[in-house]
């Protein structure tokens, strides 16, 4: 009974231990980077997804949980997750964007049209980055695996 209950507390240190080296990715509201941007300017890194694309659901789980991945964003970017369906208003760069209804339980955020529109279409998921002036340098769209990503924001 003792060597059961050893081996059950072993597992568990190791268990904990694991879970509390493991870094976990900063995310930023669009209204903190404008602050955080005045004080330590960083090129900003924008996921547009929405809760029903597989893709996306993919890279959230994949590509945004590898440790390389977090350490780069954490360290070089302000990475911020926008829902193209939220319904909340968005200040940003003193405009406020509102979600625009599009038919019966459909539509999209004026902002993440902003962001992900290539040739004036979106697609899901979308990797926006904006340099320290808040300007597009480039959008990737689709699927992204960590080794890609780790490529297109060095």
């Amino acid at each position: 009974m003792k060597k059961i209950i050893f081996v059950v507390l072993l597992f568990y240190c190791i268990t904990v231990q694991s879970q509390s080296d493991k870094e976990i990715l900063k995310i930023f509201s669009f209204e903190e980077v404008e602050i955080l941007q005045k004080q330590n300017p960083k090129p900003i890194l924008v996921y547009i997804y929405t809760d029903w694309c597989k893709f996306c659901f993919g890279m959230s789980k994949s590509t945004f949980s590898d440790r390389k991945v977090i350490k780069n964003l954490n360290d070089k970017f302000y990475f911020i997750k926008l829902n193209a369906e939220n319904k909340k208003d968005i200040t940003f760069l003193n405009k406020t964007f509102t979600y625009k209804p599009s038919g019966i339980n459909t539509g999209i955020h004026e902002l993440a049209s902003e962001l992900a529109s290539i040739k004036n279409n979106v697609s899901y998921p979308t990797v926006t980055k904006l340099n320290q002036n808040f300007e597009i340098e480039f959008q990737k769209v689709g699927f992204i695996n960590s080794k890609n990503l780790l490529q297109f924001i060095k």
